[in-house]
């Protein structure tokens, strides 16, 4: 068989069902390290978005980068449409995510730490 110029030899994409083109498999290496973030700072040119994920620990006003993910807008837009249907699986499975709305985000989820509530008197 020969290789026709700007053709590559990988096979086509596998087909699911009506035609819709299968996820590419992901290797995850055995060295990667998973990072919990707890707070995104977002920034983006005409050519790029990137996504700053931080974690914010509880009393320290220092937010540290964990991870630094630049996309391409295409990328980033597909990112978001992904993102709003496993919420919505998620949301599904385990019931609505409650976004408190009566004080900043920042403020209920940076919040001192809270003692616990005295059990009621008998």
């Amino acid at each position: 068989m020969t290789k026709k110029p700007g053709r590559s030899s990988h096979p086509p994409p596998k087909q699911g069902p009506k035609g819709a083109k299968k996820m590419p498999s992901l290797a995850v290496p055995a060295d990667v390290i998973p990072q919990y973030a707890n707070l995104v700072r977002i920034a983006h040119s005409p050519a790029e978005l990137i996504f700053d994920f931080a974690r914010l620990l509880p009393g320290n006003p220092q937010a540290r980068v964990v991870s630094q993910v630049l996309m391409s807008p295409i990328s980033a837009k597909l990112f978001f449409e992904a993102l709003g249907e496993n919420l919505k699986k998620y949301e599904n499975n385990f019931g609505e995510i409650v976004v408190p709305r009566k004080q900043s985000l920042a403020d209920y989820l940076f919040r001192p730490p809270q003692p616990p509530e005295k059990p009621p008197e008998s």
